[in-house]
This record gives C-alpha cells, sequence and structure tokens, in this order.
C-alpha cells in the first residue's frame, strides 16, 4: 500500500501509538498539522490525549493562548464546554467556535447587534440574549439558523412585554433565563428542552429596590436541583445585591442574603461585589468590595452567616484592601476561582494538605497572580 503523506508525522504518529506520548521531534510541527495528519489515519483521539495539558492548578497557572475574533473582537461574553473541550464566544453580534485545540471552526452571525450572554444548551444549540434587545434566542451553530425564540408574556398585565434577558442557566431538561420588563419588574422563566415551552415561572419580583432587582447570574446546580440566582448594583453608596436559592420544582426560595443587610454580619458594610458558583465543589464565592477579601460557603451547610473568608499565608501575596468601587470579577472553573481586580487576573486553589478534608477554613486556599505586569495593561476584565 502507497500512502503519499508526510513521512515524519508518520513517525512521529507511529511513536505515539507505540508510547502515547509525543516524541521531542513533534515540536517541529504545529499542532494543526499533527491534527490534520491523525485525522487522516483516524487516531485523533489518541492525539487529543497527548496533547491535552495536564490538569489545571491553580498555584502554577499562566497565560498559554489568546483567543482573538476576527471581527468585531470585543468579547462580551463565552462558554467553555467540558464534554468536547470547545469554545464559544461572543462578540458583537456574532458567536464564533473554537475546537479543543483552539482553532475557529465557525461564526455564525445573529440577529442582535450586541450579544450580552451566550450558552450552550444542546450540542449544535446556542441560547443568546441581549441587553439591547429582548427575548431568548435559540441558535444552530450548524447551519447558522435561528431555530426559536421566547419571550416573558402575561395575558393579566398588559406591563409585561418586550422583556430583555440578563441571565441563562441551563439543566439536562430545561433552560432558565431572567427577564426584566422596563418598568422593573422580573422573573426567571423555566423553559422545557423537550417541549421548547416556557414550563414555568419562578421568583417574580418588582423590580424596586436593590433586594429584588432582576438576577444578572444564574447557576443550575444538577447534583442539588438548584437553581442560584444573584444580583449586585452599585452607585455612590457602595454595593448592594442579593443571593437567592430556589428549589425550581416548588419554585420557592430555599435560601437567600441580601448586603449590606443587617448589623448582624461579621462583614456589615461589606457588601460583595461580585459572586460566583463552584460547581464541582457545591460552593458560593463572594468578593468583598471595600476589603477585597474573598468569601466562601458550603452550599451543603448554609445558614444566617456561612461565610469563611479566606487568608494568604504569604504576607507579601494579601490583599491590601479595596476602595469600595471598580470592576471586580468571580468565574469558578474546575475547582479554582479566578478573580479579576480591574486588569489583575488571580487565581485562587486549594491546597493539597486540605483538599479531603471536607470543611473550609481561612487557609485552605492559596493565591497565584495569573497574569504579568505587561498581561494589565491589556484593560479591565
Amino acid at each position: 500500500i502507497f500512502i503519499d503523506r508526510d513521512p515524519e508525522i508518520f513517525s512521529v504518529l507511529l511513536s505515539l501509538l507505540r508510547s502515547n506520548y509525543l516524541p521531542s521531534t513533534a515540536k517541529h510541527f504545529s499542532n494543526q498539522e499533527l491534527i490534520d495528519e491523525a485525522l487522516y489515519y483516524g487516531i485523533e483521539s489518541q492525539l487529543k490525549s497527548a496533547l491535552a495539558p495536564s490538569q489545571l492548578n491553580g498555584i502554577d497557572a499562566s497565560l498559554v493562548n489568546t483567543v482573538r475574533p476576527s471581527s468585531e473582537a470585543v468579547v462580551s461574553d463565552f462558554n467553555a464546554n467540558d464534554s468536547d473541550g470547545s469554545l464559544w464566544v461572543a462578540h458583537g453580534g456574532q458567536i464564533s467556535v473554537y475546537d479543543w485545540n483552539l482553532s475557529h471552526t465557525a461564526t455564525v452571525r445573529t440577529h442582535l447587534d450586541y450579544i450580552t450572554s451566550v450558552k450552550r444548551v444542546r450540542p449544535e444549540i446556542a441560547a443568546v440574549c441581549s441587553l439591547s434587545g429582548w427575548g431568548l434566542h435559540l441558535y444552530n451553530m450548524a447551519d447558522g439558523s435561528r431555530v426559536d425564540s421566547f419571550e416573558w408574556v402575561d395575558p393579566t398585565d398588559v406591563r409585561i412585554y418586550k422583556a430583555r434577558v440578563h441571565a441563562i442557566a441551563d439543566s439536562e431538561d430545561s433552560i432558565y433565563a431572567s427577564y426584566e420588563c422596563q418598568h422593573g419588574e422580573n422573573c426567571v422563566l423555566r423553559i422545557d428542552k423537550s417541549a421548547m415551552k416556557i414550563s414555568s415561572e419562578i421568583g417574580r419580583m418588582m423590580g424596586n429596590s436593590a433586594k429584588n432587582m432582576v438576577p444578572r447570574k444564574l447557576a443550575f446546580l444538577s447534583e442539588m436541583g438548584i437553581l442560584v440566582g444573584s444580583s449586585v448594583t452599585s452607585g455612590a453608596f457602595g454595593y448592594s445585591g442579593y443571593i437567592r436559592i430556589w428549589d425550581p420544582r416548588t419554585r420557592e426560595v430555599v435560601w437567600e442574603t441580601n448586603e449590606p443587610g443587617s448589623g448582624r454580619s461579621s462583614r456589615f458594610g461589606d457588601s460583595f461585589a461580585d459572586v460566583a458558583v463552584d460547581y464541582d465543589r457545591l460552593s458560593l464565592f463572594k468578593l468583598c468590595s471595600k476589603s477585597g477579601d474573598l468569601g466562601v460557603a458550603d452550599l451543603r451547610k448554609l445558614s444566617d452567616d456561612p461565610w469563611v473568608y479566606l487568608k494568604e499565608k504569604n504576607l507579601s501575596m494579601r490583599n491590601v484592601g479595596g476602595n469600595g468601587s471598580g470592576n471586580f470579577v468571580i468565574c469558578c472553573y474546575r475547582k479554582q476561582a479566578f478573580v479579576g481586580r480591574e486588569g489583575e487576573l488571580e487565581v485562587w486553589s486549594r491546597t493539597v494538605a486540605d483538599e479531603d478534608e471536607g470543611t473550609t477554613s481561612e487557609e485552605s486556599y492559596r493565591r497565584n497572580y495569573v497574569d504579568k505586569a505587561e498581561d494589565s495593561a491589556r484593560g479591565i476584565i
């Protein structure tokens, strides 16, 4: 049999099949060249395993690659998919898809001018929303078509129309989206994936105070069967907001907290600036706006004041405090908590000694600054 392919790459792939590792000569070729040849021989899965980075460890985390969409390059949201390692990026009114090697595979232009949030709800379906438009929209990423839209309507209340969607979450059988009307009234709608119809309305609120604003973040934890919603607002007097947990089956609130809160709180006056959910550890993280401290709470052991405030052992890396304003972002991924403070990026990861303890103490996590000084010059996270 005669095969007209690159013999040097063939030698690399042959070595991979023998040892499950790539030889040093693989560095002479780009990943894409190796992938193309592996696809030809039908061994992409073996190559993918060999090229995969080691398990993410926040203590050693560093910048390895940068994704830059070719047009309308300001990224507004993204969705990293564990199932196939792909990355779906929203920029302007478009969604770009990158495979596990971060190679661009497709771009879909939506009818929206600016996408606020994107969520992969099925293997080929993206749910998108925009604060400059209304409704939740589903797009087929294979052919670029819009396959469905969902709006919040109430036949008994004519004020409920053209509601904007702020956040999206999904479970195995449902999509959750938070809607807000022009007069502030809001709720979370549950959409049945199989019937593609709105099945229930959760947590309807008037929206006339910080305690009942529309949820700007949603997260569904399948292991506990709960929906976590949060909202944060800021102004001349600082930050205020809430975290609220619903049971979607009963549509009832099972736990909530509001900040600034009452004087009984251990951090009264130090309201959170952002909130995130760690799906792997079933934990809540919050970033305090004044002190800059990071608090964590176990979702299985919630109380009136469940927060443990993390303390860095290394004195030189401890917080110098917050200033009560600025841009703060938390994102939990693979048991790590990534924190953006203005243009600085840091990651908190659990120490090996506390990994199997089952409880969280002040020194259970360590901090690592991911970026360098020049990276923060790229802009605000």
